[in-house]
Parts: C-alpha cells; sequence; structure tokens
C-alpha cells in the first residue's frame, strides 16, 4: 500500500488536540506527549472543549447540534425542524461539555460541519490538523444495507473521535451476544454489568484505564489522514487498523510493534524531513 506524501507539510504544521472533559481516563497532555515523540509537527498543544469558551450566541450553536442528529436510522439525513426539548438539552451541553451524553446519534459529516464552524479563523487552513475528542456518538450512512453505524472516528477538517463510539461502535465478542441471545431464548435477562464483567478483557468499556492508549493509534490515524488522505491499513496489528470488532481494536492497539513495517518507516521519513 503506497502512501501520497507531502514531504513539505510537516515542516510548518501545527496540531491542536481538544479534550473531552466528560471521560476522566482520557488523558489529553500524555496523547500530546505521545505524538510529540514522533517529531513530526512544529508545535503540539492540548486545549479545552472546543465548545467551553464559545462566545456566540449558545442557542443559534445548540439547534445546529441539534439538526446534525439521526432521527432514524435506516433513511439518509434529512433537515428537519429540531425540538424545542432537542435544542435546550443541546444547550445544556454546550454550557457543561463534562455531560454526558447517551441515546443520540449524530450524522457524523454534520457534527463535523458544527465543529468546523468553532475553529479560530487563523486555523483554518491546512497548517493546522484539529483533533476533536468528543463522548457525541455519531455515524455514518452506509449505502450497501441502507442504515446508520456508529463509527469510532471521523477524518478531515477538523478530525472528531468519539469516547463513547470506542465503546459502542466496534461489536463485542461474537461470544457475548450469543450468551445473551441464550438467555433471552429462555425468557431471562443477565445483568449487563455481569455480562461486562465476563467478558471484560476483551472490549473497551466506560472510562476504561486503557483509554488513553488506545486513543494513541485514532489519533495516528488522524496524523495519516492529514499527510496521505489514507488513514487506514489493511495490517490487523498495525495501530491504522480499521478495526470493526472490540478484539480487533485491542490487538491493533495494545501489542507491540506499534505499526507495521511501511507505515513504521513512512513516519521515520516525516520524522527526517522535519529534523532537516
Amino acid at each position: 500500500m503506497k502512501n501520497s506524501k507531502n514531504p513539505d507539510k510537516s515542516n510548518s504544521s501545527y496540531t491542536h488536540l481538544y479534550g473531552d472533559p466528560s471521560t476522566e481516563n482520557l488523558d489529553s497532555s500524555e496523547l500530546a506527549d505521545y505524538l510529540r515523540g514522533k517529531s513530526i509537527f512544529r508545535k503540539i498543544e492540548v486545549r479545552e472543549s472546543l465548545v467551553k469558551n464559545y462566545s456566540g450566541s449558545i442557542e443559534d450553536l445548540a439547534e445546529k447540534f441539534a439538526r446534525a442528529r439521526v432521527r432514524n436510522l435506516e433513511a439518509p439525513k434529512a433537515d428537519f425542524e429540531p425540538l424545542l426539548g432537542e435544542i435546550r438539552f443541546e444547550e445544556e451541553l454546550v454550557q457543561n461539555p463534562a455531560k454526558k451524553v447517551s441515546g443520540i446519534l449524530y450524522d457524523g459529516p454534520s457534527l463535523m460541519r458544527v465543529f468546523s464552524e468553532l475553529l479560530p479563523e487563523d486555523e483554518k487552513n491546512l497548517s493546522h490538523l484539529h483533533v476533536i475528542y468528543t463522548n457525541r456518538l455519531f455515524g455514518t450512512w452506509d449505502q450497501s444495507d441502507h442504515r446508520y453505524h456508529a463509527r469510532v472516528s471521523i477524518y478531515g477538517f477538523p478530525s472528531i473521535i468519539s469516547t463513547t463510539g470506542i465503546v459502542e461502535a466496534p461489536a463485542k465478542p461474537k461470544e457475548f451476544y450469543q450468551l445473551k441471545r441464550r438467555y433471552a431464548a429462555r425468557g431471562q435477562s443477565i445483568p449487563i454489568e455481569d455480562l461486562k464483567k465476563k467478558f471484560q478483557d476483551r472490549f473497551i468499556d466506560y472510562d476504561d484505564e486503557r483509554l488513553t492508549e488506545v486513543m494513541k493509534g485514532y489519533l495516528m490515524q488522524a496524523v495519516f489522514h492529514y499527510f496521505t488522505s489514507n488513514p487506514f491499513c489493511d495490517d490487523e496489528n498495525c495501530r491504522l487498523f480499521n478495526a470493526h470488532w472490540q478484539e480487533e481494536v485491542l490487538k491493533a492497539q495494545l501489542t507491540k510493534p506499534e505499526f507495521c513495517l511501511e507505515h513504521e518507516k513512512t513516519i521515520e521519513e516525516w520524522k527526517k524531513r522535519f529534523s532537516s
């Protein structure tokens, strides 16, 4: 797999990481230090949630977030007038970014556009990589099966990575669902916490202590998208692997070496260019 590398981009590039205050085990400073260790950006900084210091109309911004919601999982995104209650709830999220969100799916491209409008005007250019961590769950429409699918990340300007998506989007082990169905067939239900405990080492859960380490790989996917427009790798042992199962996530993100030979070589080439 060949990458269309931009040989000059890293020499004038800046990275801005926006934290998710609702997720305790996400260490944005550690993520920034990890990326600094790659020596491929001029400057890397950690910022607060993009909405925390928003000075415009709270109601207008809340309405934009509300319009980005997915109403029907089995229909493409369509414009709609959000309900007053939806707007008021989004106002609470804007005013309190540490508030957790559950039961809401956003259209990924629409959410990206809302965040893009919040970026500083002088940083809306290709010298800046913006990576936003959010607890909002987003998805993309899949034309092949005509439904929305939750995603961990969507890369672009800016790139957004969901701390909820890393839990909900990749499928848990097959045995997890088999055991759940077995109980249901007997007219019984197994407490979800008991079910999670049984498989706890085989998937990422909310505020998982492994979260920051796992998110390093998704940060590098954003970096590769920025430089090459191709964030993924076919090697299941590479951090750039586009995992669809939780166990694939753990294998790609928690085992050594970090990258396949090709992508490790690419990073080393970027380092040399930056140092020169």
